[in-house]
């Protein structure tokens, strides 16, 4: 007997399964992909910020095991669902892994059973499209004979700082007992819980967070094409800002948006506003200028190459930088991938570097690079390129090297900073 399943064993399941076991509950990872499966009944880690040890602690104490067989979550008290939310290639939301694993659980579903969805979504998922599958695949009534409830993920991936206990989980159910046992349930594992109305409430409260920082970085990334245009160093000004104690956080921009939430997340309210005959429109005008940044990227690359009389089409470009944020090996909706499609399409010969990715793994956007390489950091690997753009600022790439082994390096990420003012360095 166990006392929670969790579904989905990616970036957000599986730190939140260790937490549970940490604790002293006994955790059913369940995942469809196999070799995750195999890798934790192993005690082998596939997220690089998190430890074998951890896992291999949690395994061996027999607190976490794992599993494909969905049926299995008869024998828990919990179920947490950790499955991806992506939006199809019209940009509408795509929810269908959430209704597959309601479909795949719902028989085995026990009286009195917790249900609790973590996955980004839009208001109305889980008292409407889950409760839905749930009770018809079940034949139990939400609310009556199993509780219902939302709280979202809230997961900081490279950030040492960030600890699933010390993360406050917002929690919302469909019924007040619902909630009271959400409450119960990830009291056990964090130390506080927000609860609030409803799961709605829960699922809109995910949303503003990442809206919030899409239009904040939208913000800057609109400022940093406007300020390059009057000669103004945009994180010079930012650096100058955020000495300011009140009133003002900092926001930086970059080549694009990156991740499984903040290119995804807004325009899962765009598309549930219109339901009720709303427009988003700082939603909307942020997606706009954010995915218009690898553009203007490849704009300043290509003034560059001219600027030494070489066209883009031909040469030899390295992007340094695959994951969509720095130290980590998530690559997920990685703008990278946007800057390499847009390389090649211009007839660029296109390679990357990534400590952290060190193959490029199928992904459901960008499947045509899959298998490919990182190169080696050696002077001679890295000297052969016409043009370096730095897309992610990892901690652990020496870039004093790169400097000193390349002709020209577009800095998206103002690595650079402690080197300049350098004639190679040109910031986008």
């Amino acid at each position: 007997m166990f006392d929670l399943s969790i579904i989905g064993l990616g970036y957000v399941g599986l730190p939140l399964g260790l937490q549970f076991a940490k604790r002293g509950c006994r955790v059913l990872g369940l995942d469809i992909d196999p070799a995750k499966v195999d890798a934790i009944n192993s005690g082998r880690s596939y997220i690089h910020h998190i430890s074998e040890t951890h896992i291999q602690e949690q395994v061996s104490s027999g607190h976490l095991t794992a599993s494909t067989d969905f049926s299995r979550v008869a024998q828990s008290d919990a179920i947490i669902i950790c499955v991806p939310t992506p939006l199809n290639k019209n940009r509408e939301p795509d929810i269908s892994y959430i209704l597959k694993t309601g479909e795949a659980i719902g028989p085995h579903l026990k009286p009195g059973v917790l249900v609790v969805l973590e996955s980004t979504t839009y208001p109305g998922t889980t008292d409407e499209d889950l409760r839905e599958v749930l009770e018809r695949r079940s034949g139990l009534k939400a609310g009556v004979d199993f509780h219902l409830a939302f709280s979202p993920e809230r997961e900081d991936p490279g950030n040492p700082e960030s600890k699933v206990a010390r993360i406050p989980k917002v929690v919302g159910g469909l019924t007040p007992a619902c909630l009271e046992k959400a409450k119960a349930l990830y009291l056990r594992a964090v130390d506080e819980v927000v609860p609030v109305s409803s799961c709605r409430a829960a699922e809109a409260t995910k949303l503003l967070e990442n809206i919030f920082r899409s239009v904040n970085i939208a913000l800057v990334n609109e400022l940093k094409v406007v300020y390059d245009a009057m000669g103004i160093d945009v994180w010079e000004v930012i650096n100058a800002a955020k000495t300011k104690p009140f009133g003002y956080m900092p926001f930086y921009p970059g080549p694009g948006l990156g991740g499984h939430c903040i290119p995804i997340d807004p325009f899962y309210l765009t598309w549930k506003a219109r339901e009720y005959g709303q427009t988003t429109r700082f939603i909307e005008l942020a997606g706009e200028i954010n995915t218009a940044m690898p553009q203007y990227v490849i704009k300043r690359l290509t003034d560059a190459l001219n600027a030494v009389r070489k066209p883009l089409n031909g040469s030899r470009i390295l992007v340094v930088g695959l994951a969509y944020k720095a130290n980590v090996d998530d690559d997920r909706e990685s703008p990278s991938y946007v800057l390499m499609d847009m390389l090649k399409k211009a007839g660029a010969s296109v390679s990357y570097y990534d400590p952290y990715v060190p193959v490029i793994r199928p992904t459901r956007e960008h499947p045509h690079w899959a298998g490919v390489k990182s190169i080696s950091w050696t002077q001679p690997e890295v000297s052969s390129f016409d043009a370096t753009v730095i897309s992610t600022a990892h901690k652990n790439v020496d870039y004093s090297q790169l400097l000193d082994w390349s002709t020209l390096v577009i800095d998206t990420r103002n690595a650079l900073a402690p080197f300049a003012p350098n004639p190679k360095i040109v910031k986008a």
